[in-house]
């Protein structure tokens, strides 16, 4: 199978995989040099194997260029998404590149999933990923936070509740984690707000309020930012796709 997708990349359109079957493209040279993804539990080891291949963890499904070969398009691409559901996403977002988003809402719809979870949402919660890459560290902090979100989630604050001075606090946090602490709010906030968004009716205000963005304009901007489109349009997606 490896050979034949060798031989074959460079005369079709698209190769795409789910979950593990990176490993397959990656055996094959198809990553090589591109970005690619699998399921969060074996990225490191896709890594490990294939160095070439830059390995991202995070999104739940990840589109690279093909270039070259004997189908000049440019929508020529490789997709790698994560776990088994991702293959859904991925599966959308070609019928929306094909087709466009009216129908991949329809498609959605008979499937009853979400749509359209963007190709770089993470494939875990802020939370998780935030436990994930600290080993172990913060884990109670970030239980603590994320009860929290609607409070001071300060460096200070935080190096309080973690028993360390601001300074050491930001140092360490940055050293296990990968990110900063802010880094890690803003996600969780985000995370919430998206989740209220779509499985509740709860006014925009009231989830600006309790999930820490003080007011609609705050959070209308973190969507915005985030996912380029605005809360009431990110709700409207998810409830159309479960009618």
């Amino acid at each position: 199978m490896i050979d034949w997708i060798a031989r074959r990349a460079p005369h079709v359109r698209r190769i795409c995989s789910v979950c593990t079957g990176a490993f397959y493209l990656a055996a094959a040279g198809v990553l090589d040099g591109r970005r690619a993804t699998t399921h969060w539990r074996d990225a490191h080891r896709l890594a490990e194997r294939f160095p070439r291949v830059h390995v991202d963890a995070e999104p739940i499904f990840i589109r690279e260029p093909l270039n070259g070969g004997g189908v000049e398009d440019d929508s020529r691409a490789v997709w790698t998404s994560a776990g088994v559901t991702a293959g859904i996403d991925l599966a959308l977002a070609l019928i929306q590149e094909d087709f466009g988003h009216p129908v991949a809402m329809q498609v959605a719809r008979r499937l009853v999933v979400f749509v359209k979870r963007p190709g770089g949402q993470s494939q875990f919660s802020a939370a998780l990923a935030a436990q994930a890459s600290a080993g172990g560290a913060f884990d109670g902090l970030h239980g603590w936070m994320a009860s929290n979100l609607n409070g001071d989630l300060s460096v200070e604050r935080l190096a309080e509740e973690a028993s360390m001075s601001p300074r050491t606090f930001a140092r360490r946090y940055v050293d296990e984690v990968g990110r900063t602490p802010a880094k890690t709010v803003s996600a969780m906030r985000l995370e919430a707000a998206s989740r209220a968004l779509a499985e509740s009716r709860r006014p925009l205000k009231r989830i600006a309020i309790d999930c820490g963005f003080g007011s609609e304009q705050n959070l209308r901007r973190a969507f915005m930012r985030s996912f380029g489109v605005l809360p009431l349009d990110y709700r409207e997606r998810f409830a159309s796709a479960l009618r």
